[in-house]
C-alpha cells in the first residue's frame, strides 16, 4: 500500500517527482516516483550513513555501475541514481504486484504452476544478477513481487551497494530466517550465499512457513547451522534442486544458472546463456506460456528443432508445461538462433529421434509462408489486453489486429490459425523463437527497428493524438491549454507536450497507472483528455456507452508493422501484398466500423506506404 508524503518527506529526488510513500527499512525509505517522461519507479533514498567517504562514495558507483548492467530478465531494472549529491538515491523500476510474503499471508501456500513458475523466475533473476557481478545478500520473499507478467526480484545489488567493501566478508546483512549459514557464522558471502536464500525462500512458498523460523533469532540461527527443513510438500524436480540450495556447505550447492538449467530441462553444463534466461522468463509468465511440445534434441549444434504438426490425439497436445529434467533428451525445448520456446510435458515421449532437416528460422521450413502452403497452420501473436484492438471477450481474443492477423495468415495458405498471447517485452523473444510464426501487437517499426526481425508493412499508420469527452468544450488543441492530461508510462504523453508546448500551450498533468485508470479518470471528470495512438484510444472509446472523440491532433506517426522472423524477405513480400488486399476491398475499413464504431474517430482508411523488407 502507497501511503501519502509526510512533513518531512523530500517533494522531489532528480528529476523524479515523488507522490507516496511504498516503505521503509534499514537502508533507507522507498518512495513512488514518476520523471519527466511519465516513467513510475521505486526511488530509495539512502540513510546518510551510507554516504560515507569519497572512497565509499566510489565503490558505490563501481557497484551501482554493475547493477545497471543486470539484464532485465525478471528483475527491476536500475533506471537512475545519484550517489553524489547529499540526498542520495537509487531508483529502480516500479512494479504493480503484491509481495511473495503479502501473497503467502493472505492466500496460503502456493501450488502446482504458480510454484513452478515462481522457481523459475526468481531463477533467472538471480542468474542474471550473479552474471553481472552482483551478490543480492538479501533475498527473501519481500524480495519478490508478483507482478502480472510473472514473479521480479527486486532491491538486487543495493544490498552489496550500500557495504560495499570490495571483498564481501564477514557482516551478517540480510534477515535473519533467509540467511546462509556462513553469514551466521561471520564467513565469505558470495553468489551462493543468495542461492541459500532462493531455496528457503521457495520452501516458504510451498508451505506458507519460514523453512527455518523460530520464536527467537538466536533458535533461528541455531536452526539455520544444525537443522534440516522439511521439503515434503514441493514435487520433484523442484525438491531437489531445493534440497541442494539449501546445503549447508556452499561448495555443494548449485549456481542459480544450474538452478534454472535443471528446472527448464536443460543439461547442467556452463552457466545459463541469455537464450536459456528469455526461456526463463517466458516461462515464469503465466500469459506467455505454455507453447508448442518439441522433441528432437541437436546433441552436435545444441539447437532445437522445430517439430512437424503433432500427430497425437487432442487430448495429449496440450499437456502440464512442467518439463522433469529426466526428459530433457526426448521432449527437448526449442532453441531455435537467440530464443526460447517453453515446453509442455508429453505423457509417453517417444525415445527415437526423428530426421529433420537443419534448423532454420522457420524449424524445418526456409519461410513463414512455405510453412503455410505445406502445414495449412500458422500461429499469430497478438496482444490481449486493448479494447478494439486485442482482447478476450467470451472467452476468444476479439480485435482489430486479431482479424488483422488472421487474415494474413489466410492470404499466406494457413487454414488453421492459433492466436497466442504476446506482450510488448517478448515479442521478438516469442518470434525469434519459433513461439509464433508472425506478430500483429501494436508492433512500431520506429520504436523497434533493432529487433531482430523483419517488418511487413504497415498495416495501419497510427497518429499521437488525445481522446476526450464527445460534449466537452474541447474541440482544437487551443482548447487544451490549462486542462488535464493524463499522464501514465510508457505512452507518447510526452511527445504531445513537446507538441502543445512548441504552439505555447501548457497542461496540467495528472498521474495515472494504465490507460484503464486513466480512461476511469476521463469517465469520473478527473482528467479532461487522455493521451495515446489514436486507434487505441478509439477502442477504449468504443466500449463506453457515451460518447468519446479522437480530438484529431495527429501528432507525429508510429506504423505499426506485423513482425516476421529476421530475413524472411519472401514471407514479408507476400504479407505486403495481403494489406493491400485488406484495404482495397474494404475489409480493413468494415473492422474499424466493427472495432471502433462506437467512438467518434476518423482512421486513416487509405493503404499505408509499404515499408522496404529488411
Amino acid at each position: 500500500m502507497i501511503e501519502p508524503l509526510g512533513s518531512g518527506d523530500p517533494k522531489q529526488l532528480g528529476p523524479f517527482t515523488l507522490s507516496g510513500r511504498i516503505g521503509e527499512g534499514g537502508q533507507g525509505t522507498v518512495y513512488l516516483g514518476t520523471n519527466d517522461s511519465g516513467e513510475r519507479a521505486a526511488v530509495k533514498l539512502l540513510h546518510v550513513k551510507f554516504t560515507g567517504d569519497a572512497m565509499a562514495r566510489s565503490r558505490f558507483a563501481r557497484e551501482l555501475r554493475a547493477a545497471e548492467r543486470v539484464a532485465s530478465f525478471c528483475t527491476a531494472r536500475v533506471i537512475g541514481a545519484d550517489l553524489e549529491g547529499d540526498t542520495p538515491y537509487i531508483a529502480s523500476e516500479y512494479i504493480e504486484g503484491p509481495s511473495l510474503r503479502e501473497q503467502i499471508d493472505d492466500s496460503g501456500p502456493m501450488r502446482g504452476d504458480d510454484l513452478e513458475r515462481l522457481a523459475v523466475g526468481t531463477a533467472t533473476a538471480l542468474t542474471a544478477i550473479h552474471q553481472a557481478g552482483i551478490v543480492h545478500r538479501d533475498f527473501k520473499p519481500d524480495n519478490v513481487l508478483l507482478a502480472t507478467e510473472g514473479p521480479r526480484v527486486v532491491d538486487f545489488g543495493i544490498a552489496r551497494i550500500l557495504d560495499s567493501t570490495g571483498t564481501i566478508t564477514s557482516r551478517a546483512i540480510g534477515t535473519p530466517a533467509y540467511m546462509a549459514p556462513e553469514q551466521v557464522s561471520g564467513d565469505d558471502v558470495g553468489a551462493f550465499t543468495d542461492v541459500f536464500a532462493w531455496g528457503a525462500t521457495i520452501a516458504y512458498a510451498a508451505t506458507g512457513q519460514a523453512a527455518f523460523g523460530a520464536k527467537s533469532i538466536a533458535a533461528v540461527l541455531n536452526r539455520i547451522l544444525n537443522h534440516e527443513i522439511d521439503l515434503t510438500p514441493l514435487p520433484e524436480p523442484l525438491k531437489s534442486v531445493v534440497a541442494a540450495s539449501v546445503s549447508k556447505r556452499p561448495a555443494d550447492r548449485p549456481t542459480a544458472g544450474q538452478i534454472l538449467l535443471r528446472l527448464l530441462g536443460h543439461p547442467e553444463t556452463g552457466d545459463a546463456s541469455t537464450v536459456v534466461m528469455s526461456q526463463g522468463a517466458l516461462v515464469a509468465n503465466p500469459e506467455t506460456g505454455p507453447f508448442p511440445v518439441v522433441r528432437d534434441l541437436n546433441d552436435e549444434t545444441r539447437a532445437f528443432r522445430m517439430p512437424v504438426p503433432p500427430q497425437e490425439p487432442p487430448s495429449r497436445q496440450r499437456q502440464k508445461w512442467w518439463l522433469p529434467a529426466s526428459m530433457a533428451g526426448a521432449a527437448a525445448l526449442v532453441l531455435t538462433g537467440v530464443a526460447v520456446v517453453v515446453a509442455l510435458m508429453v505423457n509417453s515421449p517417444d525415445p527415437t529421434p526423428k530426421p529433420s532437416p537443419s534448423p532454420t528460422r522457420s524449424g524445418p521450413y526456409s519461410s513463414v509462408l512455405e510453412k503455410a502452403r505445406e502445414t495449412g497452420r500458422l500461429t499469430i501473436g497478438v496482444k490481449e489486453d486493448l479494447p478494439g484492438i486485442g482482447l478476450p471477450i467470451e472467452g476468444e481474443l476479439r480485435g482489430f489486429e486479431v482479424e488483422v492477423g488472421r487474415y494474413i495468415a489466410g492470404h499466406l495458405g494457413a487454414k488453421n490459425v492459433t492466436v497466442q498471447v504476446v506482450k510488448s517485452f517478448n515479442r521478438e523473444q516469442a518470434l525469434t523463437s519459433g513461439a509464433v510464426d508472425l506478430v500483429v501487437a501494436t508492433y512500431a517499426w520506429e520504436a523497434s527497428k533493432n529487433d531482430k526481425v523483419t517488418f511487413a508493412g504497415p498495416y495501419y499508420w497510427a497518429r499521437n493524438d488525445v481522446l476526450v469527452a464527445d460534449d466537452s468544450a474541447i474541440s482544437s488543441a487551443a482548447d487544451l491549454r490549462g486542462k488535464r492530461l493524463c499522464n501514465r508510462p510508457g505512452t507518447n504523453t510526452s511527445e504531445i507536450k513537446r507538441w502543445l508546448a512548441g504552439q505555447g500551450i501548457a497542461v496540467v498533468d495528472v498521474a495515472g497507472k494504465d490507460a484503464g485508470d486513466c480512461m476511469n479518470f476521463l469517465k469520473d471528470g478527473l482528467v479532461d483528455a487522455v493521451p495515446g495512438d489514436d486507434i487505441v484510444l478509439a477502442g477504449f472509446a468504443d466500449r463506453e456507452p457515451v460518447k468519446y472523440r479522437v480530438l484529431g491532433l495527429g501528432v507525429g506517426s508510429a506504423r505499426y508493422a506485423v513482425g516476421l522472423p529476421q530475413g524472411d524477405v519472401k514471407t514479408c513480400e507476400a504479407v505486403r501484398t495481403a494489406i493491400v488486399e485488406l484495404y482495397e476491398t474494404g475489409k480493413a475499413r468494415d473492422l474499424m466500423a466493427e472495432y471502433f464504431g462506437n467512438a467518434v474517430f476518423t482512421p486513416d482508411r487509405n493503404t499505408p506506404a509499404k515499408l522496404t523488407c529488411r
